[in-house]
């Protein structure tokens, strides 16, 4: 969620210099675990995934990148997209030259040890393995103990075989597990910080799904993007509008002339009604009606 409301105020604003490398680290670790998930979706049906979890436990939050479940244990991976050269001091993580990191094992540990009170206190009886996995094939760790549960890019294939071995078949248990996991799991952090911003002050218009330049065209039940060519369907460009402004603007009710102006290159409110109308149900009459 922190992802996707940075990069809408980017496209619609102009960011910090902050903000920005903020949202260049999202899109970073977006990408790692992307990447992560690519490689464990080839596992057999044996397997169970879950990603990017957030939970509170004893008043204090921890996230999770992605869990597996198999047999009787929960299979903890912490992953990064680590780039460059990185070294080992005294326990100490670095960047080189000498740029101290936060230390992911640690980092890990911390999951893992919170992830574990979390099941005792939901009773829930299952083992937990942890991995640290590095998914950049430009990434290189100098002075690494070998007990560190840590997973190389050179390794990932045989991550996976490994995983794959594992022939325990899914019951009752493990979707009951699953099934109790997602509905603990919270939807923002109440530590969620965002730039400020004020609806007055961003731009309006369609984003390209797949550039993110303002549309300029629209054609026969088509939007157009000057800049890639990108083709898509108005009603689905709309859509994606308003859930943009939904998540920015949780509290403000969508009506007709609400999406009208926060689409602005498509002139017809008739027709952003219809759109409306087909994937929402209204409330009240007249004036006064809003789309929920």
């Amino acid at each position: 969620m922190d992802l996707r409301i940075y990069q809408i105020l980017n496209a619609r604003s102009k960011l910090s210099d902050e903000d920005f490398a903020y949202l260049t680290y999202l899109e970073k670790g977006f990408k790692g675990e992307k990447k992560f998930d690519e490689c464990t979706s080839i596992l057999s049906d044996n397997w169970l995934f879950l990603n990017d979890l957030l939970y509170e436990c004893n008043k204090s939050e921890f996230q999770i990148d992605s869990i597996g479940i198999n047999g009787e244990t929960i299979f903890l991976f912490e992953v990064k997209n680590f780039e460059g050269d990185y070294y080992i001091e005294a326990d100490r993580w670095y960047k080189t030259p000498k740029t101290e990191i936060k230390n992911p094992y640690d980092q890990l540990k911390r999951t893992e040890s919170m992830l574990r009170k979390f099941l005792t206190e939901h009773k829930i009886d299952f083992k937990i393995k942890p991995h640290l996995v590095f998914v950049n094939s430009e990434f290189f760790l100098y002075n690494a103990p070998m007990n560190l549960p840590i997973i190389f890019p050179s390794q990932l294939n045989r991550l996976i075989n490994e995983l794959n071995m594992q022939h325990f078949k899914l019951n009752v248990n493990h979707f009951k597990l699953t099934k109790a996991l997602l509905s603990l799991h919270k939807t923002e952090s109440k530590y969620s910080q965002y730039p400020m911003y004020h609806y007055d002050q961003l731009e309006k218009g369609i984003i390209c799904d797949n550039c993110h330049a303002y549309i300029t065209e629209v054609k026969k039940g088509k939007i157009l993007c000057q800049v890639c060519d990108y083709v898509e369907d108005l009603p689905n460009g709309i859509l994606r509008s308003i859930e943009e402004l939904k998540l920015l603007f949780p509290d403000r009710k969508i009506t007709t002339n609400t999406v009208y102006d926060w689409c602005g290159i498509y002139k017809s409110k008739k027709g952003i009604c219809k759109v409306l109308r087909e994937n929402f149900n209204m409330n009240g009459h007249g004036k006064y009606s809003y789309f929920v």
